[in-house]
């Protein structure tokens, strides 16, 4: 009987385990012992997806809006940054942002991403009782990561499009993607982060990407200076067509960026897909009637720049929201962005050529602050609930999130471009920028 009853324990261990795993706080609504092929095929998908969105979706749709001759040092700057930050997340990036380390900073035990040899086991953040289980190998994971390292310092680009020397951004997009994205990261996703402790609710990434990117970028453009001939020369975008496909290609990608952040093929997953859509045509539509209402004429700079606000702002929200509440998130998106695009840009003076800040940082502030007012236990869970559920404190805990990644974007963004500065200079002169940045910096023009 002794004998059986060991031969037995670890099969009713097994059992137990299976039935009464508690909930994934992070991405997913249930660990799992072993790796499941379902979610693996979504989050392979999604990986795929959210790449797309930089290469090509987010090089069209910058490159079409600057003057043509300077489209395809636009175009080569996403590119080159996908190349760039790939290489530094395999060697370092994910190690800092995924490690468990401290509660500022992960470890530099995974540099190369050692570790990774078992390929059957599923991945595991954290420890003891805090540890956060997925069904999805750690490879899969740090792909998926790997996208949203990339696409996050390309946004930046935007701020400062039509005049930053190429050397110059590529040493400040090194730098900036392991001094202050890594970190972030670290704080908001892993559970040893000191804002996912406090309760931050970030779903996609409303203060890691868009934030985080939207800030660096409005320091970028005030410390490089305005364009040459800015504001009183026109920089009528060259092609609309490009930026439109653009922002295509980045609506469909925003599905695997929202929909694989619950890193399982599963009704939450469903959900956040059907919430980025509303969302987005909602912003898409409230920018166009509101520019419709103050210019007279709906414009498709102004309909796209409106879907893209959209995304953004539901980012942090699309696994806590219901689509109702992502209407209103767009809605409210929709308005906000097109103030920032252009009544606090021209009132504050500032040069942010492709509207980063406005789009990207004042979209993300939005999400963020909205997370907490709309966040449902249903959809989210016991921790997801927010200000019309009974707790207002959560709107708290998001703003205390967004001051707190503010605060090192701008001070750390400021401190690399200065040291860049001294360096190698960050700006091309003023006769390259009037002749482009095509033939002077890549010897190569469109015709």
């Amino acid at each position: 009987m002794t004998r059986l009853l060991a031969l037995a324990a670890p099969l009713l261990a097994a059992l137990v385990a299976a039935v009464a795993l508690p909930g994934g706080a992070l991405a997913q609504d249930a660990a799992a012992p072993t790796t499941d092929t379902g979610d693996t095929a979504w989050m392979l998908t999604s990986t795929a997806l959210v790449l797309m969105m930089t290469i090509p979706g987010l090089a069209l749709f910058y490159g079409g809006m600057v003057r043509k001759m300077n489209v395809l040092a636009t175009v080569m700057q996403s590119f080159a940054i996908c190349c760039l930050v790939a290489v530094l997340w395999v060697l370092v990036g994910y190690s800092l942002a995924f490690s468990s380390g401290s509660a500022y900073v992960g470890g530099l035990d995974r540099i190369l991403l050692s570790g990774m040899a078992d390929l059957s086991t599923p991945l595991s953040l954290g420890e003891g009782d805090g540890a956060v289980a997925f069904t999805i190998h750690e490879t899969v994971f740090v792909m998926f990561q790997m996208t949203f390292a990339i696409i996050t310092p390309a946004l930046i680009a935007g701020a400062f499009a039509d005049r930053m020397k190429f050397s110059a951004m590529l040493v400040f997009m090194g730098l900036w993607s392991l001094i202050v994205y890594a970190p972030i990261a670290h704080w908001v996703w892993h559970p040893n982060g000191f804002l996912f402790g406090d309760g931050v609710l970030d779903f996609a990434g409303g203060t890691v990407v868009h934030i985080n990117a939207g800030v660096a970028g409005l320091v970028a453009a005030i410390v490089i200076g305005k364009r040459t001939g800015y504001p009183t020369e026109h920089f009528t975008p060259h092609n609309l067509v490009l930026s439109l496909i653009g922002a295509s290609l980045l609506w469909v990608g925003w599905f695997g960026f929202n929909a694989g952040s619950a890193a399982a093929a599963n009704g939450r997953a469903g959900m956040a897909m059907l919430v980025t859509m509303a969302a987005a045509a909602a912003a898409g539509l409230v920018w166009m009637f509101v520019e419709w209402a103050a210019k007279g004429k709906p414009s498709v700079l102004g309909i796209i720049s409106g879907a893209v606000a959209g995304l953004v702002a539901i980012t942090p929200a699309s696994g806590f929201v219901g689509p109702g509440d992502a209407i209103v998130i767009g809605g409210v998106a929709g308005v906000v962005c097109y103030w920032g695009a252009t009544g606090l840009k021209r009132m504050l003076g500032y040069d942010d050529s492709l509207d980063a800040f406005g789009v990207h940082g004042l979209g993300g502030i939005v999400g963020a602050v909205l997370t907490g007012v709309f966040a449902r236990s249903a959809i989210g869970g016991e921790a997801a609930t927010g200000l019309l559920e009974g707790n207002a404190g959560q709107v708290v805990t998001q703003v205390w999130g967004i001051v707190a990644t503010i605060v090192w974007s701008a001070v750390a963004s400021f401190v690399i471009l200065k040291v860049v500065d001294l360096v190698i200079g960050l700006r091309v002169s003023t006769d390259i920028e009037r002749e482009g940045l095509d033939l002077n910096l890549h010897g190569e023009a469109v015709h």
